[in-house]
């Protein structure tokens, strides 16, 4: 299993987890988002971060909590129950699972190696699209005001 971060302009970073291990609080809180705002900060140390997880326990943990606020980052609220408004399962993995489909590969490692290459080859204009596609659908989900809504 990984934990992926994309931006709009493409690949954040990809963190594995450790063979059979579930993502808890705090590992969320310890391990992998001091990654993440690390290599964010990387390019600009002094841009503001803005986060966007969805409702997992892990992600609303208070130990999660403490660390947003600790590195000022603020977090995009994401309602309950709205798997509509998840980029990587509308975008990111159905795009990868394709890529991927077929292949066989001898370790976890060399999963994770593949699942990162293909993540990278995406291009960042397909990032935009993902994330502008996104927005859209926040758009939606709040002009119906989080009610249900066939394809329009």
């Amino acid at each position: 299993m990984v934990t992926m971060f994309v931006s709009k302009t493409g690949h954040v970073t990809t963190i594995p987890l450790d063979e059979q291990r579930t993502v808890n609080a705090e590992w969320y809180a310890n391990i992998c988002l001091p990654h993440v705002v690390s290599e964010l900060r990387k390019e600009n140390c002094n841009r503001r971060i803005t986060l966007h997880h969805d409702n997992a326990s892990s992600h609303t943990a208070h130990r999660t909590k403490e660390f947003l606020e600790q590195e000022n980052i603020k977090l995009l609220d994401h309602p309950s129950f709205s798997p509509d408004l998840s980029s990587n399962d509308f975008y990111t993995f159905p795009k990868i699972k394709n890529k991927l489909r077929g292949r066989r590969f001898s370790s976890p490692e060399e999963a994770v190696d593949a699942y990162k290459m293909a993540i990278l080859e995406t291009a960042t204009s397909e990032w935009n699209s993902c994330f502008n596609d996104w927005f859209h659908r926040m758009e939606k989900c709040v002009k119906f005001r989080g009610e249900y809504f066939e394809k329009q």
